[in-house]
């Protein structure tokens, strides 16, 4: 079973070390998402459905709402990576060039300088340092890793600016299905709302937001859950209750899909940088 070994809370997003040896679930976050391979054997990343390798050679950063797998080599011991999740606002439209900021690249090398930086962040998440001090020490790494995305980006760039909603059937959508995020949320229900048959929906919100309806709102289910669960003493029974989950089992499963270690083990670790 993977398990989490240090989770941080910043005010930056998220800081997490984890032991996998388990895949994931095709999802997506909100933020950015930098994996980095701290010790073991290296992982394959899809992402858009490109495979990438992850390994002490080689960082995978996945912008906001890309949808991503995650495939252990070894699913006996696994390996220990290093996961920082970037806020969304780090993603928000630039005023000045009316784009979303992006990494260059999904898959670039991990240069002896962002090596160096890279371990001494991840020890100082594993101990118990001054939590301000940390925030500012991750804020730093991803400044890093940011520059190096794009001073090893081709001239040819992989990304591609993810353009606004504009259609006003998926804002609805998109606002409905965010009022009360939930595992009993009805889908169809949701499109017949906005005025769209279950096919035109589907279609229309994929081409709107690069992902699936029912993609997106797992997302929100999770962001949910983990804020829940770092933010208050909530019986995880009670917290898989209010988001529409029969069971408890229900939501520790799902969560594990989507996180790849049980919602008590996540709580167990985690420090929050409280504002």
């Amino acid at each position: 079973m993977s398990r989490a070994l240090a989770v941080f809370h910043g005010r930056f997003g998220r800081a997490t070390v984890y032991q996998l040896n388990r895949p994931f679930n095709t999802h997506a976050h909100r933020e950015g998402h930098l994996i980095f391979l701290l010790g073991g054997p290296p992982a394959l990343i899809d992402v858009c459905d490109v495979r990438r390798r992850v390994d002490e050679d080689a960082v995978v950063a996945i912008n906001p709402w890309e949808p991503h797998n995650f495939i252990p080599s070894d699913y006996g011991n696994g390996a220990i990576f290093f996961v920082l999740y970037v806020n969304a606002e780090w993603f928000a439209i630039d005023a000045a060039t009316s784009c979303r900021l992006h990494f260059g690249r999904t898959h670039f090398k991990r240069t002896a300088t962002l090596d160096k930086h890279l371990r001494r962040t991840a020890a100082l998440v594993c101990g118990a340092p001054s939590l301000s001090s940390l925030d500012n020490e991750l804020r730093r790494l991803i400044d890093i890793c940011y520059d190096e995305s794009w001073q090893q980006a081709e001239a040819a760039l992989e990304t591609r600016a993810t353009a606004a909603v504009t259609d006003f059937r998926v804002r609805k959508c998109i606002r409905l299905m965010s009022e009360s995020p939930g595992a009993e949320i009805d889908l169809d229900r949701i499109a017949r709302e906005s005025g769209l048959s279950r096919p035109h929906f589907y279609r229309l919100f994929r081409a709107q937001t690069g992902v699936t309806p029912h993609l997106y709102l797992n997302t929100l289910i999770m962001e949910q859950a983990l804020d829940t669960l770092v933010a208050t003493d909530a019986a995880i029974a009670d917290i898989g209750f209010d988001l529409g989950f029969s069971s408890q089992s229900g939501f520790t499963r799902f969560f594990a899909a989507n996180v790849g270690m049980a919602p008590t083990d996540y709580r167990r670790v985690a420090k929050v940088l409280r504002n």
